[in-house]
C-alpha cells in the first residue's frame, strides 16, 4: 500500500510535518508493506490562483504533478496547520490549482486527517473544515485526530508522541487504512 503524506503547511519547521511523518511511521510499524512518501508542499509553490492566471497559465506543471502523486497513491494522510481558524494560504493555493484539473482532487482515495498546534485547540477548526469538505472533493475520510499542545505531547528530538493516550488514538486512527 502506497501512502502519500504531507503537512498542509509551508513552514520549514512544521510541527504538522513532524506529526504526519510520525503517523506514517506508526502505520509502517503495523504493516511493513506500507510505502509512505512524505512530500513537502513547498515543492509545489505556484502563483496565487485566480481565473485570470488560470486563463494565462492553464494547468501549471506543478499542479499536474501533485494531482498525479495523489492518483498514484492508495491512500492519503494530511496534517493541517491552522492559520486564523482556516487552511494555510500555501495549502489553499495548491488545492485551488489542483481542483481546476479535477474537482475530485482526492480521486476516490481513503484519507486520514490530522492537525496540531502549539495551543490547546490543536487546530480543530481547520480539521473540521477538512473533514466536512473532503468527501465533496472525492475523499473517503477514514479517521481524524487533533493533537493539542504539540510541544507538551510530542518529543521533537525523538520524533514521536510522548503522550501515550494520544499515541493510542493515533494508532487507532491510522489503522483505519489497514
Amino acid at each position: 500500500m502506497k501512502i502519500l503524506a504531507f503537512a498542509a503547511s509551508s513552514s520549514k519547521q512544521s510541527i504538522n510535518k513532524q506529526l504526519v511523518t510520525h503517523a506514517v511511521d506508526v502505520l509502517k510499524g503495523m504493516n511493513g508493506a506500507i510505502d509512505g512518501e512524505i512530500v513537502d508542499i513547498n515543492d509545489y509553490e505556484m502563483p496565487l490562483f485566480s481565473l485570470d492566471r488560470e486563463a494565462e497559465l492553464g494547468h501549471p506543471k506543478l499542479a499536474t504533478e501533485f494531482f498525479k502523486k495523489i492518483g498514484d497513491a492508495d491512500a492519503i494522510m494530511v496534517s493541517f496547520a491552522e492559520h486564523n481558524g482556516s487552511y494555510t494560504a500555501a495549502y489553499k493555493n495548491l488545492f485551488d490549482w489542483v481542483s481546476r484539473i479535477d474537482q475530485k482532487v482526492f480521486q476516490g482515495k481513503e484519507m486520514i486527517l490530522l492537525s496540531t498546534s502549539p495551543g490547546a485547540g490543536g487546530a480543530k477548526s481547520v480539521l473540521k473544515s477538512a473533514e466536512d469538505s473532503a468527501p465533496f472533493f472525492g475523499a473517503t475520510v477514514k479517521a481524524s485526530l487533533s493533537v493539542p499542545s504539540f510541544f507538551d505531547n510530542f518529543d521533537t528530538e525523538a520524533g514521536h508522541l510522548k503522550n501515550s493516550s494520544i499515541g493510542n488514538r493515533l494508532k487507532e486512527a491510522v489503522s483505519a487504512l489497514l
